[in-house]
């Protein structure tokens, strides 16, 4: 399988692990649970009731095949791990490390676009200035005028400009490369079941196959 298929793989181990953990998680799944009525201690000619809980799902009863289960999903991961690092090694690129990067080339491309969409600008603001002055009496008041707001940019928009622009362009050609490896690695790894196999299917299988070891 290519390096795409193999983190999907992962992802349906991961998801099968969950499942079969909730399984186990369910303490109805995992003891029996038997009531007795004690009808014969009231009404000596009367027999006792024996009333046992439902369980939740058709799983109860096999938790040490769900267990082993969940060991041999464990295993597969750890082989599957273990297969994508050796494909990683493998490249001229380094993955783990250029996905990193490359997110940071984004945000701060980010950044810098929206630096450069700043403007020059000037506004009158009502109200907005204040000083002191001394009125008839002498005495010091205070009082409010209008205001001049100036803003300028600072800093030059063409060179933010254009270390957005090479962020951009960087991270596109890295991303085409990630992509490139995604497809044309093979990790040498066999799938034990069909990625498009459902839980219930899995488990069962591998149930049946256990009983019959």
């Amino acid at each position: 399988m290519n390096m795409k298929d193999a983190f999907r793989f992962q992802n349906k181990l991961k998801a099968l692990m969950c499942e079969a953990t909730a399984i186990l998680q369910d303490r109805r799944n995992i003891v029996k649970v038997k009531t007795t009525h004690l009808r014969s201690k009231v009404m000596s000619d009367t027999q006792d009731a024996v009333v046992e809980e439902a369980a939740p799902s058709e799983y109860a009863g096999h938790a040490n095949e769900v267990a082993a289960f969940l060991m041999s999903l464990l295993e597969e991961r750890e082989k599957l791990c273990r297969a994508i690092h050796a494909a990683k090694n493998a490249l001229d690129l380094d993955m783990d490390s250029e996905v990193g990067l490359n997110r940071q080339r984004q945000e701060l491309a980010e950044v810098f676009r929206h630096m450069t969409m700043l403007r020059n600008s000037e506004k009158t603001i009502t109200g907005g200035g204040s000083g002191f002055r001394f009125n008839g009496e002498g005495n010091q008041v205070s009082y409010r005028c209008d205001a001049t707001q100036v803003t300028t940019i600072d800093f030059d928009r063409n060179k933010i400009r254009g270390m957005a622009t090479a962020l951009s362009k960087r991270a596109d050609e890295i991303s085409m490369s990630l992509d490139k490896c995604l497809v044309n690695t093979e990790v040498s790894y066999e799938p034990p079941f069909d990625m498009n196999d459902s839980f219930e299917d899995i488990l069962s299988d591998f149930i049946e196959k256990s009983t019959a070891a």
